[in-house]
This record gives C-alpha cells, structure tokens and sequence, in this order.
C-alpha cells in the first residue's frame, strides 16, 4: 500500500511562505512511516500561491524528502491556469524543481465540464508540452468543481502507459470498484482521498491512500497500510473514519496548521483561503480531543506490535 500525505503551507505572521516550517512538516511526515507526499495541491492552498511560490514550495519539499530517504516519494501538481498553455508553463516549472510524479487537476482539463472527448483532447495537448519522460496522475481536486474521472478517460488514460497516480475523490465505494477493476494490472494505482472508505476500498484491490487526515494522524494510515488485512485494523478504521468526518466541519487547512502546533512545530495561524478567525475556539478544541485520541491510538498500536500482531 501507498500512504500519501496532502501538504499544507505555512504562512509567515506577514502572509509569505514559511519555507523553513514547511521543511519540518516534512520530517514529520517521514518520522511518522508514510511513503509520501502530494505536494502543492489544494491543501497547500495553490489557487492562492504565486507560480514563484508554487515552485519554491515545491522545490523545498522535494529536496527535503530526497535528503531525508530518496524512497520518500513526492508528487506535485501546481497547475490552476485555465489555457492548456499556461498550465504547461506552471507544469514544466514544476517538474524542473523536482518531482517523482506531475499530477493533473482533472478539471482544468474540462473547465467548462463539456465532456470526455474534450477532457481527452485538452490532456492530449497539455501531455504533449510536458517532458516525455515525466511521469503523471491524476486528482480529483474538488475545486473550483469535481470532475470525476470516467472509464473512457481511465481508458485513454492506460493507452498512454504514462499515468502512474490517481488521487480517487469519488467517495464512492462501488465506483473505486469498478476502476480498481478496470486498472488491475497496470502500473497505474488508485490511491482513495476519502477515510471513511479507506480499509474497504484497500481489500478490494485499491493502492492505498492520499489525503487530508495524514496531517493529524500518519502514523494510523501507515499502519493500516501495512496491516489492512488484520482483524485489528477495523478498529482503526472506525477511528479514522469518524474523525475524518471534521473535513468538512472545521476550517482546514487552518485545522490541520493548528495540529502542527500541537504536534511541537510552531505554526502560524495564517491561511490564504480561510480567515484566521475561523479557527474558533471551538475549532482549538476539537483539535485538542482529536491529538488526545490519536496519541492513545498510537500508543494502542505500539502495545499490538510488541504482542506480535
């Protein structure tokens, strides 16, 4: 299994980038066992980022996890443009300050949601401005719209031999069946974004995880990506699933920035799509309870692995 975190961006009290903070959020990830990193993706606040900032974000991140274990992977995305033009400008920027892996945003290939013969034609063009040996993947990302991916698309997409990563946001279980199906075989793995799906989706074939709940509890998803088939992993899933449902009820990413302070690394409570006034008091301390949880769960898992499970 892949356990892929989102990154979040750290913002200076001025509103710039704290790249220095945003290297330490890397070591966390890493300290915590997940094999890696979406980086400079909605979570990272890219429709809000400058291009500059995108790819110095970038080039931050990858350096950093390449010096901490060159297995540590990183993928990136960064393209927000709506011309195919300019998307292949901020794409190659991208890919030269280091990548294991360009991910497409499925809907700036179909900005208008026109159809499948015009999502194709649209990543045919934006392919062809992009390095040939440049490994790509998808994302779901559900801003400014989600365009799902379809099996025509999934198709074309293994025609090419060149799709390696998707990020599935459909959150539906009996669709990543099928596409679980349909991929089977193929270098091109299904990494499910929704927790409340996960373990399901990972006994049916799916390729692991890529999402925003990495940034509170990591050491959970790499431990269900290690021992999915145990019985005990239901009991992390019912965790994970509940708490995955403060995605949609707090103020994330400020949440997640807020939980990085708790975790020791000091960070700022500056965002670029939220107002640093969302992060109520309420908020705080929903934060609190979900750290307190989660460092008993950690410690849970710590007692079944010295039993031998």
């Amino acid at each position: 299994m892949h356990i892929f975190t989102t990154m979040i961006t750290p913002f200076n009290a001025d509103g710039s980038v704290d790249y220095d903070t945003a290297c330490k959020y890397v070591d966390f990830y890493h300290e915590s066992g997940i094999d890696g990193i979406f980086a400079v993706c909605q979570s990272s606040e890219i429709f809000y980022l400058t291009l500059e900032e995108r790819v110095e974000l970038n080039r931050r991140v990858y350096e950093r996890a390449k010096t901490l274990d060159k297995d540590l992977l990183v993928v990136s995305s960064g393209h927000i443009s709506d011309t195919i033009e300019e998307q292949a400008r901020e794409l190659n920027a991208i890919y030269e300050s280091g990548t294991d892996a360009l991910i497409l945003i499925t809907n700036r290939l179909d900005i208008n949601n026109e159809g499948d013969d015009v999502f194709i034609e649209n990543a045919k063009k934006l392919i062809a401005m992009l390095p040939p040996e440049a490994k790509l993947g998808f994302y779901e990302c559900p801003y400014p719209y989600k365009r799902l991916v379809t099996p025509k698309i999934l198709d074309w997409c293994l025609s090419t031999g060149r799709f390696y990563y998707m990020k599935d946001t459909c959150c539906d279980a009996s669709i990543i069946a099928e596409r679980v199906k349909q991929l089977r075989g193929s270098s091109f793995k299904l990494l499910n974004a929704n927790c409340q799906t996960l373990l399901e989706s990972m006994r049916m074939g799916a390729d692991g995880y890529c999402g925003i709940m990495c940034n509170f509890h990591p050491k959970l998803y790499a431990w269900l990506g290690k021992h999915y088939e145990s019985e005990k992993a239901d009991a992390i899933q019912a965790f994970i699933g509940t708490f995955g449902f403060t995605e949609a009820g707090l103020p994330y990413p400020l949440t997640a920035k807020y939980h990085m302070d708790l975790c020791g690394i000091p960070t700022k409570n500056v965002g670029r799509s939220r107002r640093s006034e969302e992060l109520t008091e309420y908020a705080k301390s929903c934060m609190r309870q979900m750290k307190l949880a989660t460092d008993l769960m950690e410690n849970k898992l710590e007692e079944w692995e010295n039993e031998g499970h």
